[in-house]
């Protein structure tokens, strides 16, 4: 481990969890749900609808992209469900996970946020990559 990240780690930001940082209020919807619904979420909120089951189980996820690819497609968003176009099993974290392991995964995967879930794989939350800098700035006394 780099002197660099050994510092990062030690700070106050380093200490950091998922769960200090990410928005516990999050939107979802279901397989069934119209795609021009979740597009309509994502003008209020987030660029990303978590998908879930009956349980509240994480089973996808729905992005302006994929969105997005679906009318390049030629589809009309009132005939696409989010089963039809979603992710199925995205990357995820708890809210137990360091950010430090969140910026990884964050990079590593090239995504913009995942989502949050508990051990049974429950939707919890939502966290992306302006909630670290947000934590960042928080601890850094900015």
């Amino acid at each position: 481990m780099s002197d660099d990240v050994a510092a990062l780690r030690a700070s106050k930001f380093g200490q950091l969890t998922v769960g200090s940082v990410m928005e516990k209020e999050v939107q979802s919807g279901m397989k069934d749900t119209e795609a021009k619904l979740l597009a309509s979420y994502m003008m209020e909120g987030f660029g990303s609808v978590p998908i879930i089951d009956e349980t509240s189980k994480l089973v996808g996820i729905v992005s302006e992209f994929d969105l997005l690819k679906a009318l390049r497609k030629g589809k009309n968003l009132e005939d696409v469900t989010a089963g039809d176009i979603m992710t199925a099993n995205p990357v995820s974290v708890t809210q137990d996970t360091n950010v430090l392991t969140l910026m990884d995964v964050l990079q590593n995967n090239h995504l913009i946020r995942v989502p949050v879930v508990d051990s049974k794989g429950k939707l919890i939350g939502i966290v992306a990559r302006r909630d670290l800098l947000r934590g960042y700035l928080q601890t850094s006394g900015s």
